[in-house]
């Protein structure tokens, strides 16, 4: 049976996860230990550099360096100091991968999941190895704990508790992604390009009959909208182009309308061709958007 059980990544300050192993375990004890842990990692910049949260069963250790933590649930009769070299083992891989400024600027729960591949590797080697083949390590962390002792966290800590109860502590319970998307094709690339452009065209052209339209001719001030909507929606169309989001069909239906429908209204300021290209340039981003795919992930994940 293994002894380490599950590890996650999580960010410090607000608790978000960033990566975690790929593993799947219906044992109740198991499930009400994750969710222990959503929770305590939502409030880990209360506690020092290490902890320790004991089960019956299952203990929680975690170790924080800087705005990163790593956390793991082990058995309980695991040597806590082995759990503290695996995640120190764990946050010097995860250090070597990203930076300070990539885990801050993350914006959704496990943005590196491609980690999780370095977490199995690590967690199996623990797994498979005992204090004797990890002298060294065990040595150098006994000491280290021998100076600063980890926190002993109670499960009765009230404030915890209630806010486990209450659904006071914010926790982050979304699930990890399950797909990726495709590659970025040759015509995905070309689509990207020409949006951007037409997005420039958009915006020089808008931005220089506003300031004729302010000055003298106050009635374009719709012809000024008509060239700065299609400029939002050029760059839109990059973005779910090039990112995931829900609800695609829906919003690439309505920036390609509202690009067909400005240009239509700027007739007379562009002529047909320059209105076809940019009724085209639009017709092929959302036909690349659209054709892109997700690639599904095997379902076997426990994240």
């Amino acid at each position: 049976m293994p002894m380490i059980l599950f590890a996650c990544v999580v960010r410090v300050r607000d608790g978000l996860p960033l990566s975690a192993s790929s593993d799947f375990h219906l044992d109740q004890g198991f499930l009400e230990c994750r969710k222990r842990l959503k929770v305590l990692s939502s409030i880990l910049t209360r506690y020092p550099e290490r902890g320790t949260a004991k089960e019956r069963d299952l203990s929680i250790h975690f170790h924080t360096s800087g705005d990163v933590a790593c956390t793991c649930i082990a058995v309980s009769s695991y040597p806590a100091v082995m759990a503290f070299c695996f995640l120190e083992e764990l946050r010097c891989k995860f250090a070597m991968s990203y930076n300070a400024t990539s885990v801050s600027l993350a914006s959704r729960p496990y943005a590196f999941l491609e980690f999780d591949n370095v977490i199995q590797k690590i967690k199996n080697h623990f797994n498979h190895t005992n204090c004797a083949q990890q002298k060294i390590c065990v040595e150098k962390m006994q000491e280290e704990l021998r100076v600063r002792p980890p926190a002993l966290i109670r499960w009765e800590d009230t404030e915890l508790m209630n806010g486990m109860m209450n659904g006071r502590v914010e926790v982050h319970l979304e699930t990890a992604p399950a797909c990726r998307m495709q590659p970025v094709s040759p015509l995905g690339i070309l689509s990207l390009v020409l949006n951007i452009m037409c997005g420039a065209l958009n915006l020089i052209r808008g931005v220089h009959l506003a300031e004729y339209s302010f000055q003298e001719d106050h009635k374009g001030i719709g012809n000024v909208v008509a060239f700065l909507l299609p400029f939002i929606a050029c760059f839109g169309l990059c973005y779910l182009y090039l990112f995931y989001t829900s609800a695609r069909k829906i919003k690439v239906f309505i920036l390609f309308v509202t690009v067909c429908v400005c240009n239509t209204y700027l007739y007379g300021l562009r002529n047909h061709w320059q209105i076809l290209f940019h009724i085209g340039v639009a017709s092929l981003s959302s036909h690349q958007i659209l054709t892109r795919q997700v690639v599904e992930k095997q379902p076997d994940l426990g994240v």
